[in-house]
């Protein structure tokens, strides 16, 4: 630290305002229109325009103390602590409620300043150790947070820094955007790859409806055939919609059964080679059965095909999961509520089925280039990890003189 800076605790260079108690702010005295009521996620989000509620002028005049005024800082206190955002210059008029503090710098601090000095590891970490891990629960908190020290230059210093780090800043979230750009261009590329293909030679394909290339499409055990009552801990995995993630099936530990109870519905025992089917929710998820799920029960929200010789079940997985046929099945899915499929939707479904052989050459090339694709996703992933440390490491540098 450079001689002119100067230590001071964090309650003498601006004003706390600890959010009021919950009893002041029911949902009795909310209306639907007037001053705002601005929450956590005004601070988490660092925006200002969603409001969700509205006070009276009478309240407001009542809570006049919570005011936000342009240039005073907002902190979230509780679930997601220590996100801190600057009010701006033009603000729909209105309070914090309680699970914000409002800190007001005086004169000796720049808002922009101290918005960076918080956002550091330096004060995080004390946040952290002063709430002793968890939300800010009361004033008294607030007391001990006023007492934490911070390291303050003169204000063409902190006006000069508040510039450096603006400057580097706008390049690292330039980095972060590209990166994270490359990284959905990477993640999308055999998708795409495959709705290529498929677009270019479908006219010299065959077309099919599902139930022509499968030799059973059934349904998951009706609700009454199988209870609460009937889950074990450890036991005979089911596969609901909820474990068919990303083309894969991910067992839950809450949802098996017996292996008296998967017997007794051996109609709905998965074989390898079967392609379990999300019969409700986000349509278009599916997985290939393979030798570890084989002897697995299928579940009330699932289907399960069970494809003829002509479809290779690589490939009927990825081609069901593409955006073309998402698009077909949200359009053709009932349900006001929740979009579900029903057997005249899956029958009716119409697919283009290369022969076999080109099915597999295309799954074989979609596959690596798939391996690729994640040596380039875990590029993306650790340059994304270094740039936040990069981040970290400014601001570091900043409140210690090194900047």
């Amino acid at each position: 630290m450079k001689d002119e800076w100067q230590t001071k605790a964090l309650g003498n260079v601006c004003e706390f305002v600890r959010g009021p108690f919950g009893g002041s702010l029911k949902k009795s005295v909310f209306v639907e229109d007037g001053f705002a009521v601005y929450e956590q996620q005004h601070a988490i989000y660092n925006q200002f325009e969603a409001i969700r509620y509205f006070i009276d002028e009478t309240k407001f005049r009542e809570m006049q103390r919570f005011e936000l005024r342009p240039n005073d800082l907002i902190m979230s206190c509780s679930g997601t602590m220590g996100k801190v955002a600057i009010v701006p210059g033009k603000i729909r008029q209105g309070i914090i409620n309680q699970a914000l503090l409002k800190l007001t710098p005086s004169d000796k601090i720049s808002p922009q300043f101290l918005k960076y000095w918080m956002d550091s590891t330096s004060f995080q970490d004390s946040l952290k150790d002063q709430s002793g891990g968890v939300a800010i629960q009361n004033v008294a908190s607030v007391s001990i947070l006023k007492e934490i020290k911070i390291s303050l230059p003169p204000l063409p210093e902190q006006q000069r820094i508040v510039g450096t780090l603006d400057e580097a800043f706008a390049g690292i979230a330039t980095a972060k955007a590209n990166a994270e750009n490359n990284l959905q261009n990477a993640r999308a590329l055999p998708d795409n790859c495959l709705q290529f293909i498929i677009n270019k030679y479908r006219e010299s394909w065959t077309v099919k409806r599902l139930n022509q290339i499968a030799d059973s499409i059934s349904t998951g055990p009706f609700g009454t055939m199988l209870h609460k009552s009937d889950y074990v801990t450890d036991g005979i995995p089911l596969v609901n919609p909820m474990n068919i993630v990303d083309s894969s099936i991910v067992p839950s530990s809450r949802m098996m059964v017996s292996e008296e109870t998967r017997d007794n519905l051996s109609a709905y025992i998965l074989k390898a080679g079967d392609v379990v089917i999300g019969r409700r929710g986000e349509l278009g998820r599916c997985a290939l059965v393979t030798d570890r799920e084989a002897g697995w029960l299928c579940g009330t929200g699932s289907f399960f095909v069970r494809l003829s010789a002509v479809m290779d079940g690589d490939f009927f997985v990825s081609l069901f999961g593409s955006e073309q046929v998402k698009a077909r099945l949200n359009s053709d899915a009932v349900g006001a509520t929740m979009s579900s499929l029903n057997h005249g939707i899956l029958n009716n479904l119409l697919l283009p089925v290369p022969p076999i052989k080109v099915q597999r050459q295309i799954i074989a090339n979609i596959h690596a280039l798939r391996s690729e694709t994640q040596s380039l996703e875990s590029l993306y992933q650790q340059k994304l990890a270094a740039l936040d440390e990069l981040k970290k490491s400014l601001l570091h540098q900043a409140f210690n003189g090194q900047l």
